[in-house]
């Protein structure tokens, strides 16, 4: 049993808290002593860096539709957080608040008086291709960002994708060690629930996300990406592939990381960052063990 120093990251800022990627849940993310944040990435009409998980609208906001087919000031007229139906305290800000453009949530970072780890998550397939990752680097470097290092002020970030063309368009500009691959198994009903598409569309596109896995895992075999980001259910059934990896000399980021026999999980392999929804409690489930082992 392996007794290192995990790096927590909040998954969407402390999303069992709050609603997931909102001011609220970022901010007491860093209440909770979270290493780092995570957050998703999309570009609005107007092509504006904004934190939101979802192609769609639907599932966490008043609005409905593609959010590439807003702009930022008509996305900030949404409601993004009373869906969840918790009161947000008012040191939080207010509803009107809670929409996150990258650029509120570097502010944020760079307030709180500590380092961080920001992990980026680049949503695709994104009707802007890679567009998403030009404009991504261009606001970067005009804040100060420093390729060499991935260092922006007090903020160290990590760039991370499901997608391999993502993680490879960004190889020329970013440091291998702060390229991550994410990977994990594909269910095809899993899909097609979830990008409300037809069977026959929602069967390519689960076609063409295997053959993405694919391209990722051989990234990570290669050593061309320095972190690998499987999920919780991959690890568990992919053990002997995570094991060679950790062998290997590979960092893992397993995300999403909440159920107790998961953390333990994590331990027991040498994990290195996991990333939850519920920071404070997963730190002192790792204390807890640490004490014991």
């Amino acid at each position: 049993m392996k007794s290192m120093k995990q790096k927590i990251f909040a998954h969407r800022g402390s999303s069992a808290a709050f609603a997931e990627n909102t001011r609220a849940a970022y901010l007491q993310a860093i209440a909770d002593g979270a290493d780092g944040l995570e957050c998703d990435i999309h570009l609005t009409a107007d092509l504006k860096l904004i934190c939101f998980h979802d192609f769609d609208l639907d599932r966490t906001s008043t609005g409905t539709g593609h959010v590439a087919d807003h702009t930022l000031d008509e996305l900030l007229r949404l409601d993004f957080s009373s869906w969840r139906g918790v009161p947000i305290p008012p040191e939080y800000g207010g509803v009107a608040d809670q929409l996150m453009t990258l650029d509120a949530l570097i502010d944020l970072m760079r307030a709180a008086g500590r380092p961080l780890d920001l992990a980026v998550e680049l949503k695709h397939p994104s009707p802007f291709g890679q567009t998403l990752e030009d404009e991504l680097l261009k606001y970067l470097m005009a804040e100060g960002w420093e390729p060499e290092s991935s260092r922006l002020d007090n903020i160290t970030i990590s760039f991370m994708s499901f997608h391999p063309d993502a993680v490879q368009h960004l190889d020329d500009h970013v440091p291998t060690d702060h390229l991550c691959q994410l990977v994990d198994d594909i269910e095809a009903e899993e899909i097609r629930g979830s990008l409300f598409m037809g069977k026959l569309t929602a069967g390519a596109v689960v076609a063409l996300l295997r053959r993405a896995l694919s391209e990722g895992e051989q990234l990570i075999e290669a050593g061309a990406v320095g972190l690998a980001g499987p999920g919780i259910d991959y690890v568990r059934a992919h053990r002997p592939v995570i094991e060679r990896w950790l062998a290997a000399g590979r960092r893992l980021r397993v995300w999403t990381v909440d159920d107790p026999a998961d953390v333990q999980l994590c331990r027991e392999l040498g994990i290195q960052e996991i990333t939850t929804n519920r920071p404070a409690e997963v730190r002192t489930m790792l204390e807890a063990g640490r004490l014991s082992a």
